[in-house]
């Protein structure tokens, strides 16, 4: 038996039992609500881009620092999805509408090689979420939830375990809690950007506050 061969496990001793549970309360679900997680499932990640894009909106009348990490919050994304990767070529675990007998997925059951562990969907959802973190926490917020949601819609429909969205959780936030502040000290580079043909893009970022007959300790003239 090759090295390969012996990596490809079944996930569902794991939590296996808890999957069968939630995959039977999606068989005996109402229609319209399987369309609906089925749908948000399948074109969800769109509306963390959507997230992004409201974020640079926003931060264009920001500090440099936070426009920093509202451009750095795909190149996150995309990082974390690497490393997912890297972690999906070296656990090679079946899928449970593959593994599991009796389970029913709502969207296609992906083929063999389109190994389960961990969801690739999870992780681009909190990698985005987390980031947007650094850049609003009202934003942060309400994209955390609906990052949930992703996560728990893979299992609804059938093609991951918990543990497998757990995990993926775990990666997209580490990944993006790393990299959000890093990013953040690259506001010098944004300041350049602003004075270049990049303005209108970027913003003048935002307007100091004066006050005023008044000049901060250090500043008045003698």
């Amino acid at each position: 038996m090759s090295p390969r061969a012996l990596a490809v496990y079944d996930g569902s001793g794991i939590d296996g039992s808890l999957y069968t549970r939630v995959n039977g309360w999606a068989q005996s679900a109402p229609h319209w609500l399987n369309d609906v997680i089925k749908v948000w499932s399948a074109i969800g990640l769109g509306l963390f881009a959507v997230f992004m894009v409201y974020a640079w909106l926003r931060a264009r009348g920001a500090d440099s620092a936070t426009m920093a990490k509202v451009l750095a919050s795909p190149v996150i994304v995309v990082v974390a999805y690497g490393v997912n990767s890297v972690l999906k070529s070296v656990v090679d675990e079946l899928r449970p509408c593959a593994q599991i007998r009796g389970s029913v997925s709502l969207e296609t059951c992906p083929a063999t090689g389109d190994w389960s562990f961990p969801s690739n969907h999870s992780v681009i959802a909190f990698a985005a979420a987390i980031a947007l973190w650094s850049v609003s926490r009202r934003l942060g917020a309400v994209a955390t939830v609906f990052a949930a949601l992703m996560a728990a819609s893979r299992v609804w429909v059938g093609v991951h375990y918990p543990h497998d969205v757990v995990v993926g959780a775990v990666v997209g936030t580490l990944v993006a809690l790393v990299l959000a502040p890093l990013a953040g000290r690259c506001g010098p580079l944004v300041d350049r950007m602003r004075a270049s043909a990049l303005r209108p893009l970027l913003g003048t970022g935002a307007v100091p506050v004066v006050t005023h007959g008044y000049q901060p300790y250090g500043t008045r003239q003698h």
